[in-house]
């Protein structure tokens, strides 16, 4: 009887099986990489995920979700990008105290719309009517400046 012995207790405290390796691999199969892996490792797989991605990785599993939603690490990276365009938001609600993940939930939008004015996505639009759906987000009267700006220039 061969015994095949695993680290993590959670996953396979051990596997006795008196046939052939290939049984084993094909039980494995119903484990995710989660169990498997060490955190630090998840952690990497996840941070290769985009924003998108990421968040219906969140509700795959219990055990997928508490990784992610506690790893600001995973939430900064994607922040971080938002940031090129909303940098006065991002770094206000950072320096009050917001986690990486609400700083995101609390810029991303206006990040994708601001981003769309200053590339002259709507510099064609004659009336309000015109404009997409998706297109209006509160922005301040700051931002407004830097879309007119920009509206000038072109």
């Amino acid at each position: 009887m061969k015994k095949i012995y695993k680290k993590n207790k959670n996953t396979w405290d051990f596997l006795e099986d008196s046939t052939n390796f290939s049984d084993v691999r094909n039980r494995r199969l119903g484990y995710d990489f989660v169990e498997i892996l060490p955190p630090e490792i998840s952690l990497q797989i996840f941070c290769q995920l985009d924003l998108k991605s990421l968040c219906n990785a969140a509700v795959t599993c219990q055990a997928w979700n508490h990784i992610i939603e506690n790893c600001d690490q995973l939430w900064r990276n994607h922040c971080m990008t938002v940031r090129t365009i909303c940098q006065k938001e991002i770094d206000g609600d950072r320096g009050v105290g917001y986690s990486w993940k609400v700083t995101l939930v609390r810029n991303y939008r206006k990040g994708y719309v601001k981003k769309q004015w200053l590339s002259g996505c709507y510099s064609n639009i004659l009336s309000s009517t015109e404009l997409p759906a998706k297109s209006m987000y509160p922005l301040d009267a700051e931002t407004w400046g830097e879309i007119l700006e920009a509206e000038l220039e072109r």
